[in-house]
């Protein structure tokens, strides 16, 4: 009986020749990654070991990018504890405001995943580093604490589910509409501590597509979410990753739980409505729904390609009267590409706010908190009861080019309607 690529990548790193779902076992890591809110309890937990030095100050990653640049007192302390910490370990890879960035976009721009790796982060959205085909997951701050003393931890070997992507993408459909759909289809507790593997028609998925299916993963309750390396892959890790690394393929006969297949020919763009990610519909049920707010960004669609769609909508047009845009790009790389090639422009001319990178109004943080009865279309990755302000507020998942489209008709739109 073979394995998958998971499998065969928790093998690896566990020093066995073969592993099984179920099996408990002990991993190296080769990256541990916290941010302002999980940093500060990791780091306490650490300092309760007693150890005086972390295991790799190069496989340490400190980003504070939830409530940055700080939005009040707390927060600042947060980042205080994250900052002193990071500079008394001397960690190699800390990112704070004028170089730092959404954590899961920035630690792929700048090198810092490759596949074959294990990543654990205390952000559960750490399963987008599976689009480059490494074994990336979320776990909670007490582990992240012992994992930079040790340099391992503990996993539960999880089951596979395979996910055939068949046919070629329609127009307007991107990642986000594969991950939602796919969502829709098995529910939010579909692959509960499950890897999700795709296969099948992927080497039309940018890496901007692919890191956006992993990154939601966790959506659908899954484990990890992971993309084979391809050609798409190498071309992104050329000139970003210096080290050596060790892709993994599943074996003929490795076993998964069951098979999910997704015709790509057949879909369109969809959003997701309240209050759960699995309530998927197409943006054609959503025409009548009036919106005050949208906001694009987020690690899950902050990257340049989703900017770029969100300029294609919106250049030459203006924001409906009703309606207030937020747009965030990923990291100060993204930002300053989409300055050269005019996407910002078309943002401001459009009548849209421009940030600088955070994850801020994706959990509720800052810059674009929702008041009582308001609606705002977003292409973050939750849309949970209060998740981005009051509790009686909604939040619609969308990609780009529908959030884009949604802000100039003040309402729920087809791209093609703009």
């Amino acid at each position: 009986m073979g394995m998958t690529m998971t499998e065969k990548i928790l093998a690896r790193h566990a020093g066995r020749d073969k592993v099984e779902p179920g099996d408990l076992i002990i991993c190296d890591v080769d990256l541990v990654l916290a941010n302002d809110i999980t940093a500060p309890p990791a780091i306490w937990e650490f300092e309760k070991i007693g150890k005086s030095k972390v295991f790799d100050k190069d496989k340490i990653a400190l980003v504070p990018d939830h409530f940055t640049p700080n939005k009040d007192i707390k927060s600042a302390q947060m980042c205080k504890v994250t900052r002193e910490f990071a500079r008394a370990q001397d960690i190699t890879n800390y990112f704070e405001v004028g170089r730092m960035g959404i954590e899961h976009a920035l630690l792929p721009e700048q090198g810092l995943i490759a596949p074959g790796e294990v990543i654990i982060g205390g952000d559960s959205h750490t399963c987008t580093y599976g689009a480059l085909g490494a074994f990336g997951t979320g776990v909670g701050q007490t582990d992240i604490g012992a994992s930079m003393a040790t340099g391992n931890t503990w996993f539960k070997v999880p089951s596979a589910i395979k996910v055939e992507l068949k046919g070629k993408l329609a127009p307007y459909v991107k990642g986000k509409d594969i991950i939602l759909a796919l969502i829709g289809m098995i529910g939010v507790d579909g692959a509960r501590y499950q890897a999700l593997e795709f296969f099948g028609d992927i080497g039309q998925l940018s890496m901007d597509d692919r890191f956006t299916i992993c990154n939601m993963a966790i959506e659908a309750g899954g484990k990890n979410g992971i993309f084979s390396v391809d050609d798409v892959t190498k071309e992104y890790l050329c000139g970003r990753v210096e080290r050596s690394w060790q892709a993994a393929y599943p074996d003929d006969d490795a076993v998964y739980e069951r098979t999910v297949v997704i015709e790509l020919d057949k879909l369109s763009p969809v959003v997701s409505f309240p209050h759960l990610p699995e309530n998927v519909k197409n943006v054609q049920e959503a025409k009548d729904i009036k919106i005050d707010q949208v906001v694009i960004g987020s690690c899950t669609n902050g990257r340049l390609s989703d900017l770029a769609q969100a300029a294609e909508v919106l250049g030459g047009k203006k924001v409906h009267d009703d309606v207030r845009v937020i747009v965030i790009p990923a990291t100060q790389d993204i930002y300053l590409k989409a300055c050269e090639l005019g996407f910002v422009k078309t943002f401001i001319d459009a009548g849209c706010a421009v940030s600088t990178p955070t994850c801020g109004p994706c959990l509720g943080g800052h810059m674009g908190i929702m008041a009582k009865g308001e609606r705002t279309v977003a292409t973050t990755n939750r849309n949970f009861k209060g998740r981005m302000g009051h509790v009686d507020s909604e939040v619609y998942l969308s990609g780009p080019y529908v959030a884009a489209a949604s802000a100039v008709l003040g309402r729920i739109a087809h791209p093609s309607e703009v």
